[in-house]
């Protein structure tokens, strides 16, 4: 099997500093046993405890959104930045399925998926395919609905505790064709050579010196330049993944969007401002559902004053 290969256990595992992540694997394996109406209850009664809870995490959503959003009106851009703190709740239960959750309980959850024929022409070219998403709050059970229709791949951060890096990497290798770790470009390129088709969100900030400042709602965001990278190197098509959640549990819509034309080109700043600007679409079919507590302008240009 190409890329990370499925984590063997470790009995330091068991050590007494690993209970509490044992714990939180536990809890979510509960959860992810409720049925779908009770844990999507669940999920709205979390959200509204994390929407009045004081936070640093509602301060960072408060500016994005003031930065992202400056049509909106003060009201208008809290009500936003409320709706999505009140998500995030749901976000954890949907973490919770998509990892652990059964194969019944996953072909029960409604999807509709749109877009197939872009892929089957990729295909029929014998082209690897860059299934280009952003951070929203169901991607990871999004990423794995669209697993039942489309073998895909994924890259991935190694995760800070062993117990959870451990229990979700097994999960995710349980219905991915292959997890890639970020650093490993070599094996994800000669996947996508070989006709794979990986889902790659490049839309936070890392830091990372191979980062360009380019439009994201029209504020400078330091983005990572991988994915012209991985498309020139292999020679894949770019198709965007969008994905939302459907109001009153009304399951999820997928669609893939035709391929980005004339990409990768010459100009790695200009092909992430493109896709950047396909995130940015993404976002605003469904505003609230967008991951607004990360730090997505926290390295800025030269010069540029701190906004967090």
């Amino acid at each position: 099997m190409p890329g990370t290969p499925r984590p063997s256990f470790d009995a330091k595992l068991l050590s007494p500093v690993q209970w509490p992540a044992w714990l939180g694997v536990g809890v979510l394996k509960l959860v992810a046993r409720l049925p779908r109406r009770a844990l999507l209850a669940v999920g709205r009664g979390l959200g509204v405890l994390i929407q009045h809870f004081p936070s640093r995490r509602r301060h960072i959503a408060e500016v994005n959104i003031a930065l992202c959003f400056p049509e909106l009106s003060a009201p208008e851009q809290a009500a936003l930045v409320d709706a999505h703190l009140r998500d995030i709740g749901l976000m954890m239960m949907e973490f919770a399925l998509g990892w652990m959750g059964s194969e019944r309980a996953i072909e029960r959850v409604p999807v509709t998926l749109e877009g197939l024929e872009h892929l089957e022409a990729a295909r029929a070219q014998g082209k690897g395919v860059l299934l280009v998403g952003g951070h929203f709050s169901h991607l990871e059970l999004c990423a794995r609905l669209v697993s039942r229709h489309i073998r895909i791949a994924g890259m991935y951060r190694r995760m800070d505790s062993a117990v959870f890096e451990w229990a979700v990497l097994r999960a995710r290798l349980g219905y991915a064709g292959a997890m890639f770790d970020k650093d490993d470009i070599r094996g994800t390129v000669k996947y996508l050579r070989n006709g794979g088709t990986l889902w790659y969100a490049p839309d936070q900030d890392m830091r990372s010196k191979d980062n360009v400042f380019v439009p994201f709602f029209g504020v400078p965001a330091a983005t990572i330049k991988a994915t012209h990278h991985l498309a020139r190197l292999s020679g894949a098509l770019v198709i965007p993944f969008f994905h939302r959640r459907l109001p009153d549990g009304g399951g999820y819509a997928l669609r893939l969007g035709a391929p980005l034309e004339s990409f990768p080109s010459d100009d790695a700043a200009l092909d992430t401002a493109r896709v950047n600007a396909c995130i940015e679409q993404m976002v605003r079919e469904a505003p609230e559902q967008y991951l607004w507590v990360h730090k997505r302008f926290k390295t800025r240009p030269p010069g540029s004053p701190e906004v967090y």
